[in-house]
């Protein structure tokens, strides 16, 4: 999370499991748990989900990944939000996915251009959870449309 204000208490944590849970059991997609197999239980998780209604570009499905700082590099993030690409295209029949992260995240701005995902300049935000004067206040979006994700 080295691109967030703060890290997650024990109890924002179970939350955030429960609102994952949830969002698989009422929209049929949400947020996997990734592993590697033979060398970590949990490393991370990926998938699609709904943008919260106060984003500027709502409403709208993002793929999103955290990686556990370990395992960064390796190209597992990439791997894992394809799938999720192809899971949201094609079995859900979505017909754009977005993400954004903090403009300074290089390492996920790399990753959604590896996916194919092309930059929307004039959608940078200042993100509504965070206050306007924090250093992580201002996005960037990027979006990837379904017959671009097919070519991909």
């Amino acid at each position: 999370m080295e691109h967030f204000p703060e890290t997650l208490t024990r109890e924002q944590s179970d939350a955030l499991g429960a609102l994952i849970q949830r969002r698989f059991e009422h929209e049929g997609f949400g947020l996997w748990a990734l592993e590697l197999p033979g060398e970590a239980a949990f490393i991370g998780f990926t998938g699609l989900m709904r943008v919260r209604e106060d984003m500027p570009f709502a409403p709208a499905v993002e793929v999103g990944w955290r990686i556990a700082a370990p395992f960064w590099g390796k190209g597992l993030a990439s791997e894992a939000a394809r799938r999720a690409l192809a899971e949201g295209f094609q079995a859900h029949g979505l017909e754009e996915i977005v993400a954004y992260t903090f403009t300074g995240n290089l390492r996920s701005r790399r990753v959604m251009e590896r996916l194919g995902m092309t930059r929307a300049p004039a959608e940078d935000f200042a993100h509504t959870g965070i206050g306007p004067e924090h250093r992580l206040s201002q996005h960037v979006v990027y979006r990837l449309r379904a017959h671009e994700g097919r070519r991909g």
